[in-house]
């Protein structure tokens, strides 16, 4: 599961000049059950791998809820960030046809805890992903009978070889039909029939206060199938990771590394949202702070990754970057802004020389002081339209034209 941390540091000093703070999905959990994480990734890294820094520009991962500002200038040119893992699981055919289905709200009574573990245990798997130097550990929600499993796009990152347990141990080679990292959703596919799959509900029919639990594997498989209980406590809450900006449900319900991917489930056993972040504290302990995507963001993904293998007709400028808030820029003598983060490959954001560590001040001759101004303003626009980017470096401002490209010809 992701971390995404708190930061609950209080009165932190101004580092040196050019030391890089951004806000960020952090690295993955090293070691079954030694609970360290930034940002906590649910997937439960047991050796090695780097970090993916996933958005390429929204608003899916500024330090969330950070409760002191951080004092930090952005990257220089000169710092070296990490760039996403490469992904290569062999892919499955796509377009066979095969959609996710929600279900109305059905009539009776809510289901008890018993009840719900038992109607939905079968659909909960257990997801290996297989990297150059350790494995990820996750969690998955089987979507059809013949197969197909929803999981995150972070657990399976960086990986060559994924595999997929059934609560019955078997053990299947899994085919990746697609991954879309904006909303962190991942389509699987098994050579398998007769499969249980769950039941989905309509996220949009839920209320803060409803009761809801979590199924997953928290930790890893030591602990696989551990269902915990709690209620939704905020209804589409924006969170930034890593320049992403994800609508997500939150939760009170116990969610930890490992559980990404995994089931938040109503009252009548309906899976209504995916397990994938929870916000953890730097120097104190913060529980009941668990996110999942609602279940109408994955209809929407993973019907479109079963069909086309990807999310087509999503514009993005290809960079990930965080707000430089006033205290920020105070602490290193420059803008406020959007600073730069890391520039993809290929993009022309990349072609036209943006580097990790410039502000972008201006776009289309409008102020830009947050990122999700940036992201709004993006967003209005479509793939193959140029945005006119002023933009802070090292003293000096420079004008830069990006045309938008489609998200997921970066994420290939």
């Amino acid at each position: 599961m992701r971390g995404y941390y708190y930061d609950q540091q209080a009165g932190a000093p101004s580092p040196p000049p050019r030391t890089p703070p951004p806000p960020r999905r952090p690295g993955r959990r090293r070691g079954g059950l030694a609970a360290v994480l930034l940002m906590l990734l649910f997937s439960a890294l047991l050796v090695g791998a780097g970090a993916l820094l996933g958005l390429w520009e929204g608003s899916a991962p500024e330090a969330l809820f950070r409760d002191e500002p951080s004092f930090r200038a952005p990257y220089s040119q000169e710092t070296e960030v990490p760039q996403p893992a490469e992904t290569t699981v062999e892919r499955a055919p796509t377009g066979d046809g095969t959609t996710l289905t929600i279900s109305p709200l059905p009539d009776g009574e809510a289901h008890s805890l018993q009840e719900i573990y038992q109607e939905c245990i079968d659909s909960i798997v257990s997801i290996r992903g297989y990297l150059d130097s350790g494995m990820n550990l996750g969690t998955g929600v089987i979507l059809s009978a013949d197969g197909y499993i929803i999981t995150n796009s972070h657990v399976i990152e960086g990986s060559s070889r994924l595999e997929v347990v059934l609560q019955d141990e078997r053990v299947f080679d899994a085919l990746l039909v697609g991954r879309d990292v904006p909303s962190d959703l991942a389509v699987l596919k098994i050579d398998c029939d007769g499969l249980s799959p769950a039941q989905f509900g309509d996220s949009s029919l839920l209320v803060v206060g409803d009761p809801v639990v979590a199924i997953g594997n928290p930790l890893g498989e030591e602990l696989r199938g551990t269902m915990t209980d709690g209620i939704i406590s905020a209804i589409n809450r924006d969170v930034n990771v890593d320049g992403y900006t994800m609508s997500l449900l939150q939760t009170t319900a116990a969610l930890n590394s490992g559980n990404s991917g995994g089931a938040l489930i109503n009252d009548h056993g309906q899976v209504v949202g995916i397990t994938n972040l929870k916000m953890e504290g730097y120097d104190s302990t913060v529980e009941g702070l668990g996110f999942a995507i609602p279940t109408t963001t994955v209809k929407e993904v993973v019907d479109a990754l079963i069909a086309y293998g990807q999310v087509e007709n999503r514009p993005t400028i290809g960079i990930t970057g965080y707000t430089v808030t006033a205290e920020m820029a105070a602490g290193f003598d420059g803008p406020q802004g959007v600073a730069v983060q890391t520039v993809r490959e290929g993009s022309d954001a990349q072609m036209q020389g943006i580097l990790p560590g410039d502000i972008i001040v201006e776009a289309n001759g409008e102020t830009i002081t947050t990122m999700e101004q940036l992201q709004a303003l993006k967003d209005s626009m479509s793939v193959g339209d140029v945005l006119s980017l002023r933009i802070w470096r090292s003293g000096h401002y420079l004008e830069r034209d990006v045309t938008l490209v489609d998200q997921y010809t970066l994420d290939e």
